[in-house]
Order: C-alpha cells, then sequence, then structure tokens
C-alpha cells in the first residue's frame, strides 16, 4: 500500500491513492435504454456478454449510509508504520486506538462523540491554524474565504466533528461521519453519493506539527470542511460519489485519480489568477505557496481522459487540473457519471432513499 502523505503541513484524504495497474476483468454496463428486472440486493447492472460472465460480480451498492463499511481500513489506523512519527510514542499509538474506537462505534444519526483533546494536541491545532490562516487571503479561492468564517477557528480549540456537521446540515446538506483510519476507496466514494464525508478525529502526532503522513483532523478540518460548506462545490463531490455506485474495480481507481485531482489537488481560474480549493492544498503551507510560485504545470480538467499517476513521495505536485468554474466542473463530472452508472441505476438508487 502506498501513502499519500509527507509534505510541510501535509495532508490527507480518507480516499486510498494507491496507483493499481492490475484490474480486474472488464465489466460492461447496460445501454441506457435497456430494461433490468430487480430482485434481491441493488446491484450495479451488467450486460450478459461473454466477458462479463467471466468477470467478478458487480458490488453490492449500498442502499443506506449504514451500508457503507466505516471499518473497512486499509492502512493509517493505530498500527503506524516505522518511519511515522509516532512509531516509538506508546501512548500516542493508544491515543489514536481509543479515538478508532469511538469512531467504530458510531451509528450513522447518532451525534458524533465529542473528545477532550490535550494540550500537546490543541498545540498542534493552533499552530497549523496560525500559519495557513496567512495564505488563506491571496491563495484561497473565494467560495473558501466566504465559508470560513462560519467555523470560527480558534487557535486555542481544536473544533469537534459534531458541531462542524451541525454547520454543513445547515449550509449545504452534507453530513460528516466519523472513522479510524483510510477507507477502501470504493466504500469512501459511495459514501460521498449519501452526501456524507468520512472524517478521523485523532491529530498528527506532537513532534512534528507540520508534517503528518495521513490524514487527520487537522487536515480535514481545514482542508475539506470549508468547501463542504458551499452547495456549488459539494455538487462536483456528489457527481463523483454516484459515479462509484456503478463502477467497476477499473473505474473506482479512475475516479480515486479524479477525487485526487479536485477534491484534494482541485484549482480553480479566478479572473486570470490561479486559487486553491483542494483539501490537499489548503491543509499545506507549502503546498499553497508551491501552487502560487508559477513552477508546476496548469492543464484543462477533463475527467473523460486518462489520469497521471497520482504523485505523493516526490515532493508537490507537479501539475495542478485547472475548473473555470465549480459549476463546470460538476458539468463534466454529470457527464463522466452518466457515461458508466445508468441513469436507471441512479433512479432507482434514489428510489430507495425516498422509502
Amino acid at each position: 500500500m502506498s501513502a499519500l502523505w509527507g509534505r510541510q503541513v501535509a495532508h490527507g484524504s480518507n480516499l486510498l491513492a494507491s496507483d493499481h495497474s492490475q484490474q480486474a476483468g472488464p465489466v460492461h454496463f447496460a445501454a441506457r435504454t435497456q430494461r433490468h428486472q430487480s430482485a434481491g440486493p441493488l446491484r450495479s447492472r451488467v450486460g450478459a456478454s461473454a466477458a462479463t460472465l467471466e468477470a467478478p460480480p458487480p458490488p453490492q451498492i449500498p442502499r443506506t449510509l449504514s451500508e457503507v463499511d466505516n471499518g473497512k481500513l486499509l492502512g493509517f489506523g493505530a498500527d503506524l508504520a516505522e518511519d511515522h512519527p509516532g512509531f516509538k510514542d506508546a501512548g500516542y499509538k493508544k491515543r489514536r486506538q481509543d479515538i478508532g474506537h469511538l469512531a467504530r462505534g458510531h451509528e450513522v444519526g447518532e451525534p458524533i462523540p465529542y473528545l477532550e483533546y490535550t494540550p500537546e494536541e490543541v498545540r498542534v491545532w493552533g499552530t497549523v491554524l496560525r500559519e495557513l490562516r496567512q495564505l488563506y487571503p491571496s491563495h484561497a479561492c473565494k467560495e473558501y474565504l466566504s465559508t470560513f468564517p462560519l467555523f470560527d477557528f480558534k487557535e486555542d480549540i481544536v473544533p469537534q466533528l459534531e458541531d462542524m456537521a451541525k454547520i454543513l446540515r445547515q449550509t449545504s446538506g452534507w453530513q460528516i461521519r466519523p472513522v479510524a483510519g483510510l477507507l477502501h476507496p470504493r466504500d469512501f466514494l459511495n459514501g460521498l453519493a449519501f452526501k456524507c464525508f468520512h472524517s478521523t478525529q485523532y491529530i498528527r502526532h506532537p513532534s512534528r506539527p507540520n508534517y503528518t503522513p495521513e490524514p487527520d483532523l487537522v487536515h480535514e478540518i481545514l482542508g475539506h470542511v470549508p468547501m463542504l460548506a458551499n452547495p456549488v462545490f459539494c455538487d462536483l463531490v456528489h457527481q463523483i460519489g454516484l459515479a462509484s455506485l456503478g463502477a467497476n474495480e477499473s473505474q473506482i481507481w479512475h475516479l480515486t485519480k479524479l477525487y485526487w485531482y479536485t477534491v484534494e489537488f482541485g484549482v480553480v481560474r479566478e479572473a486570470g489568477d490561479i486559487k486553491a480549493f483542494g483539501a490537499g492544498v489548503l491543509s499545506s503551507f507549502g503546498e499553497l505557496k508551491h501552487m502560487a510560485s508559477g513552477t508546476p504545470a496548469l492543464e484543462p480538467f477533463d475527467p473523460f481522459m486518462k489520469q497521471p499517476k497520482m504523485s505523493y513521495k516526490d515532493g508537490y505536485q507537479k501539475r495542478y487540473f485547472v475548473l473555470d468554474s465549480f459549476e463546470d466542473g460538476a458539468s463534466k463530472l454529470r457527464d463522466y457519471c452518466a457515461s458508466i452508472t445508468s441513469p436507471e441505476l441512479i433512479k432507482e438508487w434514489r428510489a430507495h432513499q425516498s422509502l
């Protein structure tokens, strides 16, 4: 498994960013006009060609958020790699384990448990917030700047996920669900279809407040949460989630890259300037300055094109994909979604949500 992280005020996501070259056999989805027989669990619709008969069975599509497994972790739980800053810190690993247990025990619809953060954790949060606040006015997109004040972040108080979730429900209708570590990509992306963001609650090791080798609360709160209060941006994210419902394994990895180059490292054009909206940029002091340096390449975003390998070990991003607007990005992703997941499937899935 590959690690995503490793930068000044590094960043993370609960989406696994691994680049798999070996994929399962092809699954051919039914044409939009094909009529479907529905029986038993809702599943992605496939054609009956010889190729599909030899392919693995299609994954079951979750009908409710509770059916999205938030316990299937691929890494970054309490078991830390040898190069992790907290590897030799038994107290830190125990703290991560305890917070992870709370996430696993959370029931959808119930309030997210409040945590009492330690003085060291508060110091880490305050250090990162103080540094990033200096760059946001000149580097962050206007949508981020307009929602940021809603959360009234303070350097001496670590935000609670439940408080953040309440604001999101009021502004965009999105919700937050706690998770103990890095989810499988399909589970994470399926959660987005339910307008749900899976978030960690633990905080990076205090020995290196400007670095984390995995997703942590600092990244989730400063990188993702303010943008998730913007309904237009949320539509873009939602399209990725909807596309994942009928996606085969190869398409899941393509969607993983689309998420990486938009929600994590996306930039948008504003009056001729380039501004950050991706959480991996907004939560990294170094990445923000790198983005604005003129060094990285800027390319138009096209979800139908083969996406480059995700870069996370060799310094900052060498390229960013640029949106002309969030409306334009959501429109392009909506078209891509329709190309891999039939409208009939989405219609049937939505019908289950209204029951």
